[in-house]
C-alpha cells in the first residue's frame, strides 16, 4: 500500500539529501541479488534514520534485524566518536554480503555485527543503549521491546519499523497473525505510560517512543 502518491513520494526523495556511494551501491546490489529487497530501508527512510541518530548523538545503538546492513550504516552516521552500533540478524546466508559492504564504509570500526537469535543475545548484553531500532520478525516485536526496555537509558529512543504493515493494521477485517501482532504491539506501546510515542506514516510506518523513566 502507498500512503502518498508516487509523484509526492518521488518529490520527497528528490528533495532529500543524497545517500553516500556505499549506500547507493548497497541499495543497488540488494535489489539485484537479494530476495525481498523491499525490506531495505532505502534512501528516504535511511536519511530519516541518519537524521534521528545525528540529533540523538548516541553512544550505543542496538539494531534488531540487520538484513543487508543499510539501516545500520545510516544509524552509525550519528554515533559519538567512540560510539558503537550492535546489529543482530539470524540470517547466516547474508553474512558475507553484509560484512563486505560494512568493510567498504569508514564507519566499519563502529559496527559490531552478530549472527544469532536476538531473543537469546539481548539478555546477555550489559550496555545501556541510547537508541534501539527494531526491524525483525513481527511476531516477536513485543518480546524485543520488553527485553530491551530496561537496557535503554531514560530519555532514550526505541524506533520500530513496519508498524503500518501495508495499511493492514487499520483494516480490522485483516486477522492474519502478523497483522494481529503488529496491531497489538502498536496498542501496547501507545498504552505504555513509561514512554511517549508517535507513529509516523513514513514508508511502512515507524513507531518512535521516548523513554520517560
Amino acid at each position: 500500500m502507498e500512503f502518498i502518491s508516487p509523484e509526492i513520494d518521488q518529490y520527497c526523495v528528490e528533495h532529500t539529501s543524497a545517500e553516500n556511494e556505499v549506500l547507493t551501491n548497497l541499495n543497488r546490489e540488494t535489489h539485484a541479488k537479494v530476495l525481498q529487497a523491499r525490506m531495505l530501508s532505502g534512501h528516504f527512510q535511511g536519511r530519516l534514520l541518519s537524521m534521528f541518530s545525528q540529533m540523538i548523538q548516541p553512544k550505543n545503538i542496538l539494531e534488531i534485524g540487520t538484513y543487508t546492513g543499510y539501516s545500520a550504516l545510516c544509524l552509525a552516521e550519528g554515533l559519538q566518536e567512540n560510539g558503537k552500533i550492535l546489529t543482530i540478524d539470524v540470517n547466516e546466508e547474508l553474512e558475507d554480503f553484509v560484512r563486505n559492504f560494512f568493510s567498504q564504509s569508514p564507519l566499519n570500526n563502529k559496527i559490531d555485527f552478530q549472527i544469532g537469535n536476538a531473543l537469546t543475545i539481548i539478555p546477555t548484553l550489559n550496555q545501556i543503549f541510547d537508541l534501539v531500532f527494531i526491524d525483525a520478525d513481527k511476531l516477536n516485536y513485543a518480546n524485543y521491546y520488553d527485553l530491551v526496555f530496561e537496557k535503554v537509558r531514560k530519555g532514550g529512543y526505541i524506533i520500530s519499523d513496519n508498524v503500518l504493515w501495508s495499511g493492514k493494521v487499520a483494516d480490522y477485517s485483516k486477522k492474519d497473525k502478523d497483522t494481529l501482532a503488529i496491531r497489538a504491539f502498536n496498542q501496547k506501546l501507545h498504552d505504555d505510560n513509561r514512554v511517549e510515542n508517535i507513529l509516523l506514516p513514513i514508508r511502512d510506518g515507524l513507531m518512535v517512543v521516548r523513554k520517560l523513566e
